[in-house]
């Protein structure tokens, strides 16, 4: 298949590209500079300029591939007004372009989207009131598309996205411990998180493509519930320092960040069995705690660029994508 893709060139996106690549599908990446042109390119994709905001641009690829592959988000976390907005303008220029045709659809999600406190599965609704909302408005528009003809589907990916390069949450909590000599939990530290490696994501989105039912809502999990005690844990045995517990309030400063304290606390463990099950998906990388004992996370550049993201430009940088 031809795929044309949004947000090949984030975090995630490399390794969906070189995934799809691999097994033998053509790809076009939205690029919205020369950098994240090469980058493209060096992956074995091809171009096709234009922004996220930019309708006409992704219209007309979307027009000419035989699917859709939209990981693309950004805008400021502090207006998620403004998010859904562009997420859900994005997602309507490509459904539409492909609207009768029975093509796939698939576009990106996050399972913070469902119910804290209790094990969630792809069949629960996602909940309003989640820390996530915001990305619902999308989830809907892109499985409105079922009904139009379009082979639209979701995949809710899991907080933590592991592997080298990560800049996400993990590696913000690894910069907060090495500020304050303390890795840290909130509470008793027995909330927990899924997560999920990047290469595992990547065939996921791979199957998605090929094979997700209409209407489909997917979880990208390779583990339901990982404590984000044990992540301090591990985190404080790597730079040889102790643990402690915190409050909120006091986790908010300890991060830097209010809306990182907050996600940390959450409890939001998911399960992906039905995933698995539907597309013969079986998630076989590294876990996060091996990752956090072999991989790249406590070497100076990955602290640098945690401090960078979470202090400086803010949680508006982070993606999946």
């Amino acid at each position: 298949m031809h795929i044309f893709v949004t947000g090949g060139s984030g975090q995630t996106g490399p390794t969906v590209v070189a995934e799809l690549v691999a097994a033998g599908h053509t790809v076009t990446g939205l690029a919205r500079s020369d950098t994240t042109a090469a980058r493209l390119q060096s992956l074995g994709a091809t171009p096709h300029r234009g922004r996220l905001d930019d309708l006409d641009s992704l219209r007309s690829g979307a027009l000419a591939a035989d699917g859709v592959l939209h990981m693309a988000y950004g805008g400021d976390y502090a207006d998620p007004d403004d998010l859904i907005r562009r997420d859900c303008a994005a997602i309507e220029a490509l459904g539409q372009a492909l609207a009768g045709s029975g093509k796939p659809f698939v576009s990106t999600s996050g399972t913070l989207v469902v119910r804290a406190g209790r094990v969630s599965t792809e069949q629960d609704a996602p909940d309003p009131h989640s820390v996530a909302a915001f990305r619902i408005p999308g989830e809907q528009a892109c499985l409105g598309f079922a009904a139009l003809g379009v082979r639209s589907s979701v995949v809710r990916l899991a907080p933590t996205v592991h592997g080298p390069g990560d800049y996400g949450f993990i590696p913000a909590l690894i910069a907060a411990a090495r500020r304050a000599g303390v890795s840290a939990y909130i509470g008793d530290g027995a909330n927990r998180w899924p997560a999920v490696h990047r290469a595992d994501a990547a065939v996921l989105f791979r199957l998605a493509l090929e094979k997700a039912p209409a209407g489909s809502v997917l979880h990208g999990v390779g583990e339901s519930a990982v404590t984000i005690k044990s992540i301090a844990a591990q985190v404080a045995q790597m730079l040889d320092l102790p643990t402690a517990s915190l409050t909120l309030e006091q986790a908010a400063g300890h991060l830097g960040n209010p809306f990182l304290a907050r996600f940390f606390s959450l409890d939001v463990p998911v399960s992906s069995e039905h995933t698995q099950a539907l597309l013969g998906w079986a998630p076989k990388y590294a876990t996060l705690l091996e990752d956090l004992r072999t991989g790249d996370y406590f070497t100076p550049q990955a602290s640098i660029r945690a401090e960078q993201i979470w202090l400086h430009d803010g949680p508006h940088e982070h993606s999946h994508s």
